[in-house]
């Protein structure tokens, strides 16, 4: 139930023709007293609720996330994958890249450790997770 407050408004602009009056509810509406003699207004209308509500945004962020794994996420572990693989079954011989940019040969391999020799009688311990095929050897043959 709503209770209205009349309360008068005088202000220096209006204060010589005389008071305004005001009615305040509760809930913050303003009536003057020209607007209460033309009668009651009809209630406004509530905003419109946009159409698919809530879950059309949540369909767009689960299919958001759907398109992400699979042209990006999935990839990758795939590719992470083939890497593993290869680093766990490298041989004495294989010809390898290090991140670094150093080509070389395998020639002897530890649990974490790869020792290539590089050129000549060079040699180097790398860490097998710093190495990736050299494939350059595959297209000049």
């Amino acid at each position: 139930m709503n209770t209205f407050i009349l309360m008068a408004q005088a202000d220096a602009a209006t204060q010589g023709t005389g008071t305004e009056m005001a009615l305040i509810s509760d809930n913050a509406m303003t009536t003057t007293t020209t607007e209460l003699a033309a009668g009651p207004q009809p209630a406004a209308q509530p905003a419109a609720q946009p159409v698919g509500g809530g879950w059309s945004m949540w369909v767009m962020l689960i299919l958001i996330f759907v398109v992400m794994w699979f042209f990006m996420i999935r990839p990758q572990r795939k590719q992470q994958k083939e890497l593993q693989k290869f680093r766990d079954g490298l041989k004495k011989g294989d010809k390898v890249v290090t991140y670094g940019g150093i080509y070389g040969t395998v020639a002897e391999i530890d649990d974490k450790t790869v020792l290539m020799k590089v050129d000549g009688d060079t040699k180097l311990r790398v860490d097998k997770n710093s190495l990736v095929k050299d494939y350059s050897a595959v297209v000049q043959q």
